[in-house]
């Protein structure tokens, strides 16, 4: 019992400090489950840091030869914007927000014609997983990709992790940042 009244205390304040924003305190119309609560909590920990990363699955050799690096940056109490860069490349940007039911995530890729693509959850998830299913927009744009998955994962003080990956199909990928070290943040595309 020692243990269940700070779980019920934790999940009555976090739902309580989600339902504020801004100075207005005006009530935000998504709701989130405790688990997404925690995890955008913990989303929000890492704001203003940046930190390197490798890929730990998959075959792309774009990945496997250039540095890695995100930078958690752009936060507001409904969007959270992760910069990726692949070598130079910075122009890529993980976009996390709070939906309706849940949250979603989006892939701005600066310069390109297939951007915007990504999922919303579907479940309440973990405090430490997310699980991104392909929305309807991306069932258009990339039609192979209408059944992908995304995960984001933190383990606090130790990994971020960008995965991506099918059901019915082994092959996945998946990138980790290393959370105990943090970097100098990349520059950002304008």
């Amino acid at each position: 019992m020692r243990i269940a009244r700070p779980l019920i205390g934790l999940a009555a304040a976090l739902t309580l400090a989600g339902c504020r924003v801004g100075a207005g305190n005006a009530p935000e119309p998504e709701i989130l489950s405790v688990s997404q609560q925690v995890f955008w909590q913990r989303l929000a920990q890492l704001c203003g840091r940046a930190y390197a990363g490798r890929m730990v699955e998959g075959t792309d050799t774009v990945f496997a030869r250039n540095p890695l690096a995100m930078h958690v940056r752009d936060c507001t109490a409904a969007e959270v914007r992760i910069g990726f860069a692949i070598g130079p490349d910075p122009s890529r940007t993980w976009v996390v927000r709070k939906v309706p039911g849940g949250l979603a995530l989006a892939h701005d890729v600066l310069g390109e014609a297939v951007t915007g693509y990504g999922g919303t959850t579907r479940t309440p998830g973990t405090p430490d997983r997310q699980d991104f299913a392909a929305d309807t927009f991306t069932a258009r744009l990339l039609p192979p990709a209408a059944r992908n998955v995304w995960s984001l994962e933190i383990v606090p003080g130790r990994t971020f992790t960008y995965a991506v990956g099918r059901p019915g199909v082994q092959r996945r990928f998946r990138l980790e940042f290393d959370l105990r070290r943090p970097v100098p943040p990349p520059v950002p595309q304008p």
